[in-house]
């Protein structure tokens, strides 16, 4: 039986989640319930440290993610933090034998956010990588239950999911980053003149991803095949709509998916999956 800290501790997670992401936290409500709390975990953490480099601006990012990056792994050392984020995340990094190299691959890749960065093919590859990709393993990691062949053998196309999800995130957000934050992650695209060229071979990009990632999300297990599709259907909604609109108006306008529309998006991945439509 779980201790109260502990329950907290999730719960602040699962707090995290849906106020941050309803979209990820309808995505997890669609995994077996067994898998909830340790993907709140993985999310709380996240979330704690991209806030860090992209909200805290009044204050010494660098210093703050030192510190979370220690704080970090003496939870998962001494197996209990008084962050209750931190609690939740340690106690699933040891439930399901998370490797901490992924977990310092995450971090070091926030890190790249703290200055601005000048990304050729091989940075954005690494960034993505820490960003995305390692996420997507440490979820995988919850989804296989401790499998090692199973974790092996779908390996790289959770990491091409991963990879998806993060350059739509950079091609939705390509404008704001650019503008209040002063990046850009798309090596060899001059954001200043962003043209329907640079537009139209992001996109390929994206879109050769997604086809191994759904060859992927056929072969998890059950308890979670459903919530990742969700999660994939959302996101390849979201990118048909980048993909209808100019690349001007992709630099200016934020989209998103509307609330009715995630409804229809919803019992249409429940139908989908019952009928074994994936």
């Amino acid at each position: 039986m779980k201790k109260k800290f502990d329950l907290l501790s999730v719960e602040c997670s699962k707090l995290t989640t849906r106020r941050y992401s309803t979209s990820f936290a309808l995505g997890i409500r669609f995994l077996d319930k067994e898998l909830h709390d340790p993907i709140y975990a993985i999310y709380g953490f996240v979330r704690l440290a991209d806030e860090i480099v992209d909200s805290f601006h009044d204050y010494n990012k660098q210093q703050l993610l030192e510190e979370f990056r220690k704080d970090c792994f003496l939870a998962i050392n001494n197996k209990i933090s008084l962050n209750p984020i931190l609690n939740a995340f340690q106690q699933t990094v040891s439930d399901y034998q998370i490797d901490h190299q992924l977990i310092c691959q995450f971090l070091d890749s926030m890190e790249m956010d703290l200055e601005r960065q000048t990304y050729d093919q091989d940075k954005y590859e690494a960034y993505i990588l820490g960003s995305a990709e390692v996420v997507g393993l440490m979820c995988l990691h919850v989804f296989t239950g401790g499998d090692r062949q199973a974790f092996e053998q779908l390996k790289p196309r959770a990491m091409k999911l991963g990879a998806a999800f993060q350059k739509i995130n950079f091609l939705r957000d390509i404008g704001a980053d650019y503008q209040q934050l002063n990046r850009s992650y798309f090596p060899g695209v001059d954001l200043a003149n962003f043209t329907e060229q640079d537009k139209k071979r992001i996109e390929q990009d994206i879109e050769a991803d997604f086809e191994e990632a759904l060859k992927g999300i056929r072969d998890l297990p059950k308890s979670s095949r459903r919530g990742v599709f969700l999660a994939y259907r959302y996101y390849l909604n979201l990118f048909g709509k980048i993909r209808q609109a100019g690349a001007g108006t992709v630099f200016s306008k934020r989209f998103r998916i509307s609330n009715g529309r995630k409804l229809l998006l919803l019992f249409g991945t429940l139908l989908k999956h019952r009928l074994n439509w994936i």
